[in-house]
This record gives C-alpha cells, structure tokens and sequence, in this order.
C-alpha cells in the first residue's frame, strides 16, 4: 500500500515524486508508461530531433484537420523518464502574468500570478542569479546558452533595427520584445524534469519507481479513488493508494485514462459501453495547441547548424560540452502583438539557425534559418476523445486548427512580421531562395494557403481536464477531480486558456503548488 501513486514521470509528476517523498514517512509510487533515459540523444541538446517517432515518443497523430486540406499533423509527447521535458527543445518560457490571472474568471482562486510566482522561483536555479522574478538554489538548471549561431545574433539584431524592443529575459518584467531565450540545461546537457528532480532522489528508500508501466484504469471504492491497475512485462497489476492518486499523464493520456475507468461525457462512454462512474463532460474538451507557421529561407553561407554534428563538434561536445551541439536550435525569437490594444502579445516568434519543416523530417539538404510564427491565444477549440475500449489504442485527437477564422488573420500578419525581419539588410548577404511560403506569395490569401498547406504544432496542447467551478470543469481550485475523492489532476490539461510561452515551466510551477496543497491537506 502506497500514500500516493503519480501517473506519469513527465514534468509534474517527477516535481512530485521529489516534495512528497520529502516526508520519510509518505509512500510513493510513480508509473511511467516509457523506460528510463538512457539514450544519448536525450542529453546532447541539439539532437532532441533525433528523438522524435523513437521509443521515447508516444508518436500521435491527430485527426484530419478540415481547415488545413484535411492533413493529419504529428504530434511528439515524450514516452521517457521526463516526459516532454526529455524530448522538448529546452526553452524556458513561463505563461505570462496575465495568463495567469486570467485563471480567476473560472472561479478559481489561488493562482494568480502574484500567487504562483514564489513557485517558479522555488523550482529554479537561475545561472543569472535571483532577483524578483528568478530563484536560486532550486532543483532546475536555467541557463543561457553556452553556443548562439551568428544567425541568431543576425535575427535579433535585424528585429531591434526594426524598431521591436529589446528583451534580455522574456519571464522577468515584461515578455513583449526580441531576445534570446534561457534554457533548461546545466553544463551543457540538457536538465529534464527527470535530471533535475527524480535521479536526485531516487534512492529514498520511500519512493518507488516502475517504467514501461503502462496504466489501464483507474480503481474505486464507489466514488473514491484507491488504486490504478497497470500493465507492465505482459503482465497485469494493481496498486493501491491510501490517500490520492494524482494523474500527470498530460493533454492526451490523463483524459484517456479517465474516460476508460468511467470518468467523462456520459453518452461518449455509453457509446462504448463504459460504465458510467461520473458524467463529467469537460473529459477531453477544450482542446487548445500553439499553431505553429514557417518562414523558411536557404542560407548562402556556410554557418547554420545544418552538418552540426561533424567529426570536430562532435570532439567539442564530448570533451568540453561546447559548441553547435549545445544548442537548443530555438536559440532567439520573441513575443509581438500585430494589433494594437492587445492586453498580452498574440504572436510568438521562434528563430532557427537551420531549416525547421514537417518538425524536422522534411528539411532540405542544405544551409538554411526558419522564423516559426506561433499563434498564442487561438479561439479554436477542439477533443480528445476514445477510438476504443484498448488502452494501448491511441485516442482521437481533433484541435480543431484553424476553425476560428480570428486564428488565420493573427498568423497572416505574423508572418509577414516574420518576413520583414527575415529580409532586413543584415541578412542580404546570408539569404538565399525563400522555400517558405515561397517568392511569389505576396498576397494575405497566398500567406493562408502556405498556412493550410504547412502549419505545424510547436508542441503545447493544454486544456483537456480544465480547472473552474462550472459544468465543463473538470477539477477544482485544488486540482481535484469534482465529485471524486482521492482523484487529482497535475498537468497541462487543467490550463483552462492557453498559456502566451510555452508549458513545461508552467506545468513544473502548478506541481510545485500542488505538492504544497497535498501536503496542507494530508
């Protein structure tokens, strides 16, 4: 018997596994369906790309998307010790402090930025040193980077020239502006939630660690949460929890989860012949990702990170972790609004010293630097749902892309922000032919199509278990699960609006939080 058992060894559930074994007399198991990090890749931060449909990768695709020529669009979540933050691209990007209070117009309390700030800084260790917004002395490495590609420097120069302000740290005072971004990594290699919370701790002889375990369903005492059953080496098992079981299976798996053990839309789970435990209709809805759009030029000169893992970089990295393999490839970029009166920045710029197409697998063989443009705050909104009664079967996943037409003006005007940058002088002598969206579109309905044809996601699904009080809710201020007990919700699925940045920061700040709500509680 365990006090707690955490679904998930991704971003919260290694914060987890780390403050609540914290008590030498709490008992805790953590399940994590992939295996341990042991791949190379994982640690050398410019191959995370490497890693993308391995085994450290659930590999999902979603559902043809009927605004974007019905195409089906790879979706990476990290399968590993780590989770996403073992096959992420290292940005340290939190929700800006508006996002944050916006969480109070779903009825909830307790996480406004004022209250969540002392959470990020608990969990970091910044390399600039602590201030009002960065801590030190925290479990995670932030860093800058040890290697910035000259067509990096050339971006933000190009931007500041342009007449965009200068940001030296997108998460202190202010995120608007150009800069570069700080990075999850220490001493070269990458610091995954893994590295940085769960290895440290692992020989506390009161946590309990099982990978390839692969959770089939929730177990109740009526409407009470007290175990899991998992599936691990062919064989099934059951566990069982004396006070909570805390899902941290992330956007896609925590609803599937949930769904298959009795927990979601009533007439869904009918459907397929699931005993109803619990009608909760937001299970799986309110599906929100960061779109993300190309502006892709070939680089006349030989300095992008294309061949960055010749004989000599490789030497560099494994000798003295310096060099083009410490880069996270998402070196610079910023946060614009391309409207005015916006209250946070709509659009995210992501610069690239190498080509970035089809999240890496379509990359011409060749020097190139891509501007992904990054819609923040899309009005679409879309589901995760169940293909089947197979736990092992993927779910249905629909985002919805694109739906709102909102979405597609904010993107126009981004990339064409984008291609100003791109085609200031500073890069004359560096720009070769435009590959993306290509010479002879010029027109908002020619940047569209470009748009449908191509537009990816940057990787941040949120909003599937949403926090709030009403009847699409899911969980409650203290991310229980309504009208269960012993049930509890720690990842991005509970973000309710989609975060301006990124979410591994975030989702590592809400465990640090729900840690302290458990321990007040128990």
């Amino acid at each position: 018997m365990y006090h707690y058992i955490i679904i998930g060894a991704g971003s919260a559930g290694c914060v987890l596994a780390n403050r609540l074994t914290e008590d030498p007399t709490v008992k805790v198991l953590l399940l994590e369906a992939g295996g341990p990090d042991k791949k190379q890749e994982i640690h050398i931060p410019a191959a995370f790309g490497k890693l993308l449909k391995t085994e450290c990768d659930w590999a999902y695709e979603t559902e043809a998307q009927p605004h974007l020529h019905d195409r089906k669009i790879f979706w990476p979540r990290g399968k590993v010790l780590g989770g996403s933050s073992s096959i992420n691209a290292m940005v340290y990007s939190r929700a800006n402090a508006k996002d944050h209070d916006h969480w109070a117009d779903f009825g909830v309390a307790g996480w406004s930025y004022k209250d969540v700030l002392q959470y990020y800084k608990k969990s970091e260790h910044n390399e600039r040193g602590a201030n009002e917004f960065h801590g030190t002395g925290g479990p995670l490495n932030v860093t800058d980077l040890r290697c910035v590609n000259p067509l990096s420097h050339m971006f933000v120069e190009a931007a500041i020239n342009l007449g965009f302000s200068r940001n030296e740290d997108f998460n202190g005072a202010s995120q608007e502006g150009i800069g570069y971004f700080q990075v999850t990594q220490k001493e070269g290699q990458r610091h995954s939630a893994a590295t940085a919370f769960l290895k440290p701790v692992l020989r506390r002889p009161n946590l309990t660690v099982k990978t390839q375990a692969h959770v089939v369903k929730l177990l109740f005492d009526h409407h009470r949460a007290v175990g899991i059953e998992f599936a691990q080496n062919g064989q099934t098992e059951q566990a069982r929890a004396e006070r909570e079981v805390i899902l941290c299976g992330g956007v896609i798996n925590t609803p599937q989860v949930m769904m298959l053990s009795g927990l979601g839309p009533a007439e869904h789970l009918r459907a397929l012949g699931i005993p109803v435990l619990a009608d909760l209709p937001g299970v799986g809805q309110n599906l929100q990702d960061h779109a993300l759009i190309g502006v892709e030029y070939q680089c006349n000169e030989p300095v992008s990170l294309y061949k960055a893992n010749s004989l000599k970089n490789i030497l560099n990295y494994l000798l003295f972790k310096k060099g083009p393999l410490t880069s996270n490839v998402a070196e610079a970029g910023g946060f614009i609004k391309t409207q005015s009166g916006l209250d946070v920045p709509d659009i995210e710029l992501v610069f690239a010293p190498t080509f970035y197409m089809e999240s890496g697998f379509k990359n011409p063989e060749l020097h190139g630097f891509a501007l992904g443009v990054v819609l923040q705050h899309p009005e679409s909104r879309g589901e995760v749902r169940l293909r089947s009664l197979d736990p092992f079967a993927a779910p249905m996943i629909q985002p919805n892309y694109f739906a709102a037409e909102s979405d597609m003006v904010a993107v126009v005007e981004g990339v064409k922000v984008g291609r100003e940058i791109l085609n200031a002088k500073l890069f004359d002598q560096y720009r070769g032919r435009e590959w993306w969206p290509g010479a002879d579109i010029r027109d908002d309905e020619g940047i569209a199509e470009h748009v449908r044809r191509t537009s990816e996601t940057l990787y941040h699904p949120v909003g599937t278990c949403r926090i709030g009080q009403d009847n699409l809710s899911v969980v409650d201020e203290h991310l229980c699960v309504h009208g269960i007990d012993g049930l509890r919700i720690v990842d991005a699925s509970v973000i309710p609006l989609q975060t301006t940045g990124h979410t591994n920061a975030p989702v590592m700040m809400m465990a640090e939080k729900a840690a302290d709500l458990i321990k007040a509680e128990h």
